[in-house]
């Protein structure tokens, strides 16, 4: 049987892969190699699915990497920040999930208000992390541009490389120094 976790993988793959209308029940089965009622055992109807997906992807995607960088309480801000940077860009394949949640925010309140969850949690964090630096810069707004940064970064087309946006943010991070 397939497990909990192996369809909410499954369903964000096929989410980043070709957006949200393509996460079907017979698309996920087909994919999976399973029937339905493994479905139905796990979400109980596709409104549950959905907001399993969700909060995985809430999970995964941000509370998985705070709580990555937060393992090591007692490191200096700007070295958790740098920790988190790394964190964030070593999934080459997390700006296609990305881009595909927010354009399904567009049309769906219930991603809507996971995507602005998931976006208040991840500026709060890096404003945390700021305001730690003792920059002579604005910490809010300072973590509000390295959000910013990785957001714009997603959606210009052709979409900067993972290694170019590397040295955008040792570039950004410099005014800190």
């Amino acid at each position: 049987m397939v497990s909990r976790v192996e369809w909410l993988d499954a369903g964000l793959e096929l989410l980043a892969a070709e957006g949200a209308p393509a996460v079907t029940i017979e698309r996920l089965t087909g994919q999976l190699g399973v029937t339905k009622g493994s479905y139905y055992h796990h979400f109980k109807s596709a409104a549950g699915f959905k907001t399993a997906l969700l909060e995985y992807f809430e999970t995964k995607f941000t509370t998985r990497l705070i709580d990555a960088v937060e393992r090591t309480p007692d490191v200096e801000p700007a070295a958790k920040l740098r920790r988190l940077l790394d964190l964030v860009l070593s999934d080459p394949d997390n700006a296609a999930l990305e881009i595909a949640v927010r354009a399904w925010a567009l049309q769906d309140a219930e991603v809507r208000a996971a995507q602005e969850r998931v976006d208040r949690a991840r500026t709060e964090y890096l404003k945390q992390l700021c305001r730690g630096l003792g920059a002579a810069v604005d910490p809010d707004r300072f973590a509000q541009l390295l959000y910013l940064i990785l957001i714009g970064a997603e959606q210009v087309l052709p979409p900067i490389g993972r290694n170019e946006l590397r040295d955008i943010y040792a570039t950004t991070l410099r005014l800190i120094d």
